[in-house]
């Protein structure tokens, strides 16, 4: 605003009186309202006069208001920025000729801070712009209310944010659960707490025998938060069955809006002294596989943004639930055919017969991350001349087939060798003529030993071992000094390569106390080093456990094998230990050959 203009006396001089014509006209309405503050600007901007309202009703003096720049009168002057604000939007009315209106902050007398509407109007005379006519209504009630009401809508979206980021890690928790229960633990703990529910059901379809199975929890009942489990017919009309069989939601927003729906939830009130409750179906595509039901204490409204949380709730746990149950199926159908396989080897595996000269103890170890069932035998038992006959072999696969063709060759060498009085290197290569005779396609590892008794020459009595190899891992045999000596020479083919080759045969005598170890590959075989290595170490574990009973060595050597890393492999083990003449039972007969 310019200090002077033309026909206006200068800025410094006293106020000029207002025209009585204009204060009849403009304050006759205006002047003693009670409903609008209002009074009278110069161009420049100073009050002329102001309406009681406005002035004592705001606790200001009329003498320290009226002749001062609306600006910085007690209205505004508390507030720098506010002050600074007015002064432009009367600058503004005047260089425009166009009224104003606004919202703006002001202040009464003690302080206190109010919200005012705000309006500048431009008054001419002879055309020009003259003064400002100030009107405001005090809408501090209104502004308090929308500010309420805006915080109230802000905590409803931190709420909902809130929520969003805890539901992510309940996402999270749902997708890495592995079992039911687990699962059934993450929706009813912290999946209800999320949806700030007091208790929740999951229920799950059980087609195969017409059933809801149902995991509960509820803070009023069950305050350690443990789940509890019930069934419900697929038939029922409680509204967790109802809705797992029908995949329509049901919202009871009050108790008697729940009682209405159906009798049958009377019994469901009564029990949880709940008051509203959501239930929804679990879809995955288009099937059904149960239901989430959530319950609040209190009566409740169920806003779009919450019920588009519980929806997203419900997709995420029918997906968890989906998935826990084919997961479970599918581990309890390896485990049956794992349990089958298993019991199926061993079976075929039987407890050697023992002599009184020999000692023997035998180990199958299927292995850990396999179908636990392979190739892997072992074999002892006394022919028709009195002689004990010993194989371990390995057939090649690790799978039914394997294990199948396993028990046909390991019958096959017993049935061969039983009254054929051959030795070792012969039942091989008739053996091998068999596989291929009998079209059994298949490749495999053997040893046989043939024990007898033998004149020790410490006196009494010791074994004779004859023994041939079909590419199998060389026996260990422990000495009664604690030395260990592998039974080795150029190895033979392996079974199923080539029937016509001859085979070679071995013999080593063992004194009473002397043990042997025959094994397969899975005993010794690791990632990290090679398979002599390992034969090595199984050797200095034979000398440093050697003291030890059968039974107790063959558990100590399994073990030993799993702590350095084996488990990728099956492992089938026997021990064989030549008694000493003072451990024998008296009156039992000894394996003597007919000579």
């Amino acid at each position: 605003m310019s200090d002077a203009s033309e026909g206006r006396a200068p800025a410094d001089r006293r106020v000029d009186r207002l025209d009585p014509v204009l204060a009849e006209r403009w304050f006759q309405g205006l002047y003693d309202t009670p409903l609008l503050f209002s009074g009278i600007l110069d161009r420049e901007g100073r009050v002329l006069a102001a309406n009681t309202l406005s002035v004592e009703g705001c606790g200001l003096d009329r003498s320290e208001v009226l002749g001062r720049p609306f600006w910085e009168c007690g209205w505004w002057s508390p507030d720098p920025a506010i002050a600074a604000q007015i002064r432009d939007w009367c600058v503004e009315t005047v260089r425009t000729g166009e009224p104003l209106r606004t919202r703006s902050r002001f202040f009464l007398g003690n302080g206190d801070q109010h919200w005012v509407d705000l309006a500048l109007f431009p008054a001419r005379s002879g055309g020009e712009i003259t003064h400002i006519v100030a009107t405001g209504n005090d809408i501090t009630e209104a502004m308090l209310a929308q500010e309420r009401e805006l915080a109230l809508v802000r905590d409803a979206e931190r709420l909902t944010a809130h929520r969003l980021d805890q539901l992510s890690v309940i996402a999270l928790r749902l997708a890495d659960a592995e079992a039911m229960g687990e699962l059934e633990r993450v929706v009813t703990g912290p999946g209800r707490r999320v949806l700030g529910a007091a208790g929740a059901v999951l229920a799950v379809r059980d087609d195969e025998i017409g059933v809801v199975r149902l995991a509960v929890a509820d803070r009023a009942t069950t305050p350690d938060a443990s789940v509890g489990y019930a069934e419900l017919p697929m038939t029922s009309e409680l509204p967790a069955a109802y809705v797992a069989r029908t995949g329509e939601p049901l919202l009871f927003r009050s108790r008697a809006e729940g009682l209405s729906w159906s009798e049958a939830t009377r019994v469901l009130y009564d029990v949880t002294d709940r008051a509203a409750w959501a239930t929804l179906p679990l879809r995955v595509g288009d099937r059904l596989v149960g239901a989430l039901g959530l319950s609040w204490s209190s009566d409740r409204d169920f806003g779009e943004d919450e019920l588009g949380l519980l929806r997203g709730f419900a997709a995420q746990c029918a997906e968890a639930v989906d998935r826990v149950r084919r997961h479970e199926a599918s581990r309890a159908a390896a485990s049956s055919a794992r349990l089958m396989s298993t019991m199926l080897q061993r079976s075929s595996l039987t407890q050697p017969a023992t002599p009184d000269t020999l000692e023997i103890a035998v180990r199958y170890q299927p292995a850990e991350e396999a179908a636990h069932i392979g190739g892997d035998w072992y074999d002892a038992f006394v022919d028709s001349s009195g002689a004990t006959l010993l194989s371990v072999g390995d057939v090649n696969g690790h799978d039914q087939t394997a294990a199948a063709t396993m028990g046909q060759v390991r019958n096959l060498l017993r049935g061969l060798s039983f009254d054929a009085d051959d030795g070792p290197a012969r039942l091989l290569t008739r053996l091998d003529s068999a596989l291929r005779g009998l079209q059994l396609d298949t490749l495999a590892t053997a040893v046989v030993v043939r024990v007898e008794q033998v004149p020790s020459t410490g006196g009494g009595s010791g074994c004779r071992l004859v023994w041939s190899s079909a590419g199998h891992l060389p026996p260990l045999l422990l000495r009664r000094d604690g030395s260990v000596t592998r039974l080795e020479s150029e190895a033979d083919l392996l079974l199923g390569v080539a029937p016509e080759m001859s085979r070679s045969e071995h013999a080593v005598d063992l004194e009473p106390g002397s043990t042997l170890l025959l094994y397969t590959d899975g005993l010794v075989e690791r990632r990290d080093e090679g398979l002599d290595a390992g034969i090595d170490g199984l050797a200095t574990e034979l000398s440093d456990l050697g003291h030890l009973g059968l039974e107790q060595l063959c558990d100590a050597l399994i073990e030993s094998a799993a702590v350095g890393g084996a488990g990728d492999d099956d492992i089938a083990l026997l021990v064989l230990r030549c008694r000493a003449q003072e451990d024998r039972n008296p009156g039992v007969p000894v394996n003597r050959r007919p000579r």
